[in-house]
Order: C-alpha cells, then sequence, then structure tokens
C-alpha cells in the first residue's frame, strides 16, 4: 500500500516524517524564535497577540491552553487576564521552546499560573472540557492533519469556550501579495540564514504559509467540526489572520 503523503513546505513527504521535521527545524532555531519574529514582522506579531488575547473572552481565575505555545507570549499575556488565581498551560511538541519560555516567564515574574507541558497538537494530553479557552499561534500550519488538531482543540475546551487560532494567511490584496511573495521568498530565507544559520528553515515558512487554506476555507474547517458562530479578522491585509469559533 502507498504510503499517505502531506505537504512539508512545497515539498511532498510520507505523514509519519512531518512531525519530526517540523520538531528539528524549530530545535534548530528555537534560541533565535522570537529575535526572528521581530525582524520578520517588524515587530507587528505583538500587536497581533494583544488582538488574540482580546478576543479570547478570558475573565480572573478561569484557564487556557496555548498549543505550540512555545515561547510563551501568548501564555503571559493570558496569565494577566486570568490573574493568580487563573491556569495557564503552555502545550508544545518541542521540548526546546518549552525551556526557553518557561525561563523567559521566570525572567519576568510570571511562576505561579503558568505551567509547561511537551506534547503533540494532535493528541492533547489533557481530559475533555478541561479549558475555558484554547489558543494557537503560528503553530497550526505546521501540523500534518489540521481537522484532527482542531478536533482535538475543540475537545479540551468547555461547552461555550472558545478557540482562537492566529496564523500567517492570504493577503487580500493582489498587488500586496506580489510585494509580500517578494518579501517572503526572497528577503527572509536570508534573513533566517544570517540570524540562525539555517535558510531551510526559513525557506519552510513562507511555503508552508502559502500551502495553508485561505481565510474562508479554514472558517468552514472550523464549521465542520462543529464550531459555531466561527469568525474571522484579517491583520494587516491579509498578512495574518485571527478565527474564532466556540464550542456549543
Amino acid at each position: 500500500m502507498a504510503l499517505k503523503k502531506t505537504h512539508f513546505g512545497n515539498k511532498l513527504i510520507p505523514e509519519e516524517e512531518k512531525r519530526e521535521r517540523v520538531k528539528d527545524i524549530f530545535t534548530s532555531v528555537a534560541h533565535k524564535y522570537d529575535l526572528m519574529n521581530d525582524l520578520m514582522s517588524f515587530g507587528t506579531h505583538r500587536l497581533w497577540k494583544r488582538f488574540v488575547i482580546e478576543k479570547t473572552g478570558l475573565r480572573h481565575g478561569e484557564s487556557a491552553i496555548d498549543v505550540a505555545g512555545g515561547t510563551a507570549d501568548l501564555a503571559m499575556l493570558m496569565a494577566r487576564k486570568v490573574g493568580k488565581d487563573g491556569r495557564i498551560v503552555v502545550y508544545d511538541i518541542n521540548m526546546e521552546m518549552v525551556e526557553i519560555g518557561r525561563d523567559k516567564c521566570i525572567d519576568r515574574g510570571f511562576v505561579k499560573n503558568i505551567e509547561f507541558v511537551q506534547g503533540d497538537a494532535e493528541a492533547i494530553g489533557f481530559d475533555d472540557n478541561t479549558f475555558h479557552c484554547a489558543t494557537i499561534g503560528f503553530g497550526i500550519r505546521n501540523v500534518t492533519h489540521l481537522e484532527t488538531a482542531l478536533r482535538e482543540l475543540m475537545r479540551v475546551v468547555k461547552p461555550g469556550g472558545r478557540i482562537v487560532c492566529l496564523e500567517f494567511s492570504h493577503p487580500t490584496s493582489k498587488l500586496f501579495g506580489k510585494l509580500y511573495d517578494i518579501y517572503s521568498f526572497k528577503i527572509i530565507p536570508e534573513i533566517g540564514n544570517l540570524v540562525t544559520g539555517n535558510r531551510e528553515a526559513y525557506t519552510y515558512l513562507p511555503e508552508s504559509i502559502r500551502k495553508f487554506p485561505s481565510q474562508e476555507e479554514f472558517k468552514k474547517m472550523m464549521e465542520n467540526i462543529g464550531l459555531f458562530r466561527v469568525r474571522y479578522y484579517n491583520l494587516f491585509n491579509g498578512i495574518a489572520a485571527v478565527h474564532i469559533g466556540i464550542k456549543v
């Protein structure tokens, strides 16, 4: 029987290889991950993440899981929102990213209401209906099976809770899209190579963005798994988008 294939950027690879390839990429860039985000987005990713937190609907004392939470930017913002009586879990498949996020939280005084767990987005290691909200920022395009990951996010959220996905997306203007392609495919790999020494990681990045579903297609995927009142917000002309759905 032929092996099932999936995209790894523009390459087609056996499905079972993608998980390890993604882990390897993030291991290689983990120590420069935050710096590269600042350089690539000119710091605007910080504003996008604040927008995500506004859309979580979290209140004091509630709980959330940030899947593919990496270096804990979203987690720290959510921790401020839920306060000392709340609970935030950073959940990431890559241990190097988890360790950097944990160290950053300790350095910034977040030691009581953020915890760190290593695990796979397609098999989240928590019970059904555990959290008031689940977020995933710049991570869902890296999973092997999008629908599986979405179902897992929905599963661990309480009824009435929200799933909030921040992801690079597709520019709404054709002219802007062409300029963005030049920046993504020509300039970002050069910056990545200069800063991290890994051109491949930042060649994979724009390729994986182009393979990700459009805003409307991803909205329909969220609706198809049973999420309610799904909507999205384009950020910076569609370079990124925030999708939100509610668990019934």
